[in-house]
């Protein structure tokens, strides 16, 4: 019954925004209210729920998202997504463009959340797709790709970093693993999947790069582009690197902990942006400021949906949804690897969420590894490519997509949702290939 009610939830949702052209924020309340009620939850918490959900989705993500924007919007504004736009353009060529992208989301996805990574790598993504004048999904997906390999398999990444300690798995050759198993799954699911959806051509949304070309004077050098850019890489990946070679209770460690938060050291690069890619390129603090306004303007909708998608998924959690398919794979002769992806799966298609997914299989299938003596390690992995497999309309990662690319809910599931389901698979794939030789 409880996953009755998840699909006329779906099903609903998809009535109410494509039948009814509803706003998506007004949508997924609507549909989270009502999958609520028919898993026979009290109205007074479901209501509860929803304000959770939203309030748990944008928490943290609010800030880094409004962050970020005003990090990109200041690259774009001074010419520095330019820059690099047509310095990797003129290095890789435009034959070559998606590599030299999937190398960026690829390094850049190793310490942000995949949600960070992406609203910083945007303004790249859509002044490479203007200045080279090449369908925006051709580059947009390879960079989705390789930020979505490094979410679901390789730590540092708080995703895979969490499930290996709930394993004990080492976290080194949880990372060697992954590394072999990220490669060819990256190749896959970008640049060679990119390529299958010429068709969907969509502009780039207007506010979300800069219109004007600037000269060789007006923008600054490569090396501030990038060294500013990555200013949030640097602080969390020396915040990954503190916590897992010191000792706790060091003396530095709250420090990295505190410098490299998310919201933490997107703050600090937006506060260096201001310098390099304002004030340094003559520009005055008025018109600094107002490039900032302009960013939160255009990400406001955006916040307000994917809140929404938070609230939906709050709804099937709270309604006891990954219990009752946790009780459904009790009891299973199946691969414990492939059980673990498959429970992973199974609360991903329900829930939405990669990373309640991810986690809640984690506390579910722990005894198998004592039991069966499979390599926790690889268990690590299924898990985390069974949690991203064909994000759809309970996953706010989808409207993130969907909104970012200005695309409509089949596009979007014809790129985002299957570009994850070819990860997912191909995770698990590697998963018992590995299993044969460890």
């Amino acid at each position: 019954m409880p996953l009755v009610i998840v699909a006329i939830g779906v099903a609903l949702l998809l009535l109410l925004m494509i039948r009814f052209k509803l706003n998506g924020f007004l949508s997924l309340i609507l549909v989270a209210l009502v999958v609520g009620l028919l898993q026979g939850m009290p109205v007074d918490k479901v209501i509860g729920s929803i304000k959770a959900g939203v309030g748990g989705t944008l928490g943290s993500l609010a800030l880094i998202m409004g962050f970020g924007a005003m990090l990109g919007k200041l690259l774009a504004d001074c010419g520095g997504a330019q820059r690099i736009a047509t310095t990797l353009i003129d290095k890789f060529g435009v034959k070559h463009i998606q590599w030299a992208i999937v190398l960026t989301g690829f390094v850049v996805g190793f310490a942000l959340f995949y949600e960070v990574g992406f609203v910083l790598l945007l303004p790249l993504v859509f002044t490479i797709a203007v200045t080279a004048r090449i369908p925006l999904l051709y580059i947009g997906v390879p960079m989705a790709a390789a930020l979505s390999v490094t979410h679901a398999l390789l730590p540092p990444h708080p995703g895979p970093t969490a499930i290996a300690i709930i394993f004990n798995a080492d976290m080194g050759r949880t990372l060697l693993y992954g590394t072999l198993i990220a490669i060819p799954t990256v190749i896959l699911a970008g640049p060679v999947y990119a390529r299958m959806l010429k068709k969907i051509d969509k502009p780039v949304p207007a506010g979300l790069h800069s219109t004007k070309t600037f000269t060789e004077e007006e923008m600054p050098s490569f090396g501030i582009s990038v060294a500013t850019t990555l200013v949030p890489v640097i602080l969390m990946a020396g915040r990954a690197v503190a916590e897992m070679t010191l000792p706790k209770g060091h003396a530095f460690l709250p420090y990295a902990e505190f410098l490299g938060d998310p919201v933490m050291a997107t703050l600090i690069a937006v506060l260096i942006a201001i310098f390099t890619f304002g004030l340094l390129r003559g520009r005055s603090m008025d018109q600094v400021m107002d490039t900032i306004t302009d960013s939160i303007k255009i990400i406001a909708m955006m916040l307000l949906i994917i809140g929404g998608g938070g609230a939906f998924k709050q709804i099937l959690v709270d309604g006891g949804v990954e219990k009752y398919i946790a009780a459904l794979m009790a009891g299973s002769a199946a691969s414990p690897i492939l059980m673990a992806w498959t429970i992973a799966a199974a609360l991903r298609l329900a829930l939405g969420s990669a990373t309640v997914a991810a986690i809640t299989t984690g506390g579910i299938v722990t005894p198998l590894i004592a039991t069966t003596g499979v390599s926790p390690e690889l268990m690590v992995l299924a898990v985390g490519s069974g949690s991203v497999i064909f994000s759809h309309v309970n996953d706010p990662g989808f409207w993130l997509f969907k909104e970012y690319f200005n695309l409509s809910i089949g596009e979007t599931i014809k790129s985002w949702s299957v570009l994850e389901t070819i990860i997912s698979v191909c995770g698990l794939i590697g998963c018992l290939l590995l299993a044969n030789v460890i």
